[in-house]
């Protein structure tokens, strides 16, 4: 099976110019196959379901409704366990690693995450806001500052395109194809011929290898269509020097900067790469934010269960094994982001002033954000085990606030951020 990684993210970053322009561009062979797999729905286990059902085109290649999770499965009947993010810009997806901070890999002089909390032992949080360990940005140990980067999905479990594209024609809840050999066949039947004459025939005798040619071509088809990553909203017109924005919105991204208001460019760097790829608006780093439980999502009955992140229950290697990755989650990029209908992992809020008040309110307004006990004590991070606790980021303003205090965002500075971030939406 092909991978082809470097391929693809050079094939990435050499098509951004070509997202910047909006020109149609002519698909090679490969992507053109990819292209018709990404909308052919008899490729599921449903016979109703394609990639596009759930990343569609017209809603930046993400759901076109605001529901927490999507449903699938081979009656169309199961429904997810996370909310589905975007495809846009996954072809600058690093692969996963977990290293030491690399500030100059962070544009817009963005600092690294708290150690994207995986300095701290796991052990059980101390009251909300409390004083962190001394250890995370501002620590001097290294072993402290071990960053979790990139891969796809929320969790990191795979590192290409292409394995990202078989991940949901496999899924259960998703295209529900029961196994390998029912895909290669689906395949073959619909596409063998142009396959046998890209990668010859041996491949059509070979499942795995016939299924991993689909992934690649479903890959090769968001690498090589500027749809995927155009570049092309009114920011990168003003960085460019060709659009202004209104005072609001250069309210809105003064506070998008300041380290001690909206912190927003630590972990989503707003400035052009050192290649001069425009920014990405993400780190690719891991944070264990706190989300609320999600009720919406029928796992959620179970109060057993979990979506720990990075430990699982998707992830299964050895990184979900330790105690420090438990509850992390990738950093989405924030282009396109007010065109979303759900956020964060778990879909739990549904406009960015509600994300922006809960950044702002987490600690010092739990009440607003999370359920209370028959005593009226709040449940705060209701939706993390006890024991994991101690990785949520108390560290990085706004979220080193504690109960009580001054919220670090007022009403206007929440409404001038929600007004920038509107301009980061492509036409």
């Amino acid at each position: 099976m092909r991978t082809h990684l470097s391929i693809l993210a050079a094939a990435g970053v050499m098509l951004a110019a070509a997202g910047a322009s909006a020109q149609p561009v002519q698909l090679s062979a490969m992507a053109q196959l990819g292209k018709d797999m990404f909308f052919d729905r008899s490729l599921s286990g449903s016979g109703a379901m394609s990639c596009a059902t759930c990343h569609d085109p017209a809603h930046h290649f993400a759901p076109a409704n605001d529901q927490a999770v999507q449903i699938g499965g081979p009656y169309l009947s199961e429904p997810g366990i996370r909310a589905t993010p975007s495809l846009t810009y996954r072809s600058f997806t690093p692969t996963f690693s977990v290293g030491p901070a690399d500030e100059a890999s962070e544009a817009g002089d963005a600092t690294p995450m708290a150690a994207a909390n995986g300095a701290v032992s796991g052990g059980p949080a101390g009251p909300l806001g409390a004083a962190p360990p001394a250890t995370g940005k501002s620590g001097t140990d290294n072993a402290a500052n071990m960053v979790p980067r990139g891969g796809m999905f929320w969790d990191g479990r795979v590192d290409t395109l292409q394995d990202q594209a078989l991940g949901p024609l496999m899924s259960p809840f998703e295209m529900a194809n029961p196994d390998i050999a029912t895909l290669a066949e689906k395949v073959r039947k619909g596409y063998g011929d142009r396959i046998a004459q890209l990668a010859g025939r041996n491949v059509l005798d070979d499942p795995q290898a016939l299924v991993g040619e689909a992934g690649f071509a479903i890959a090769r088809y968001q690498i090589e269509d500027p749809v995927f990553h155009p570049f092309n909203s009114r920011y990168d017109d003003y960085l460019a020097g060709k659009a202004t924005l209104s005072e609001q919105e250069m309210r809105g991204l003064k506070v998008y900067e300041d380290r001690n208001r909206g912190n927003c460019a630590d972990c989503h760097p707003n400035k052009p790469a050192a290649d001069g790829t425009p920014p990405l608006f993400t780190d690719f780093q891991y944070e264990a934010l706190g989300a609320p439980r999600n009720s919406a999502i029928p796992a959620n009955a179970d109060p057993k269960y979990f979506d720990l992140g990075i430990c699982g229950p998707m992830r299964d290697d050895d990184y979900a094994k330790q105690k420090e990755n438990c509850g992390l989650f990738k950093t989405p990029s924030l282009r396109n982001a007010a065109s979303r209908g759900v956020f964060f992992h778990n879909g739990v809020f549904h406009s960015l002033e509600d994300v922006m008040h809960f950044y702002a309110e987490r600690n010092t307004n739990p009440a607003r954000f999370y359920p209370k006990a028959g005593d009226g004590a709040v449940l705060a991070y209701d939706d993390m085990p006890m024991e994991y606790r101690g990785n949520i980021d108390v560290i990085d303003p706004p979220f080193n606030r504690k109960a009580g205090d001054k919220p670090a965002l007022n009403d206007q500075d929440i409404a001038d951020l929600v007004a920038f971030l509107k301009t980061l939406t492509d036409k």
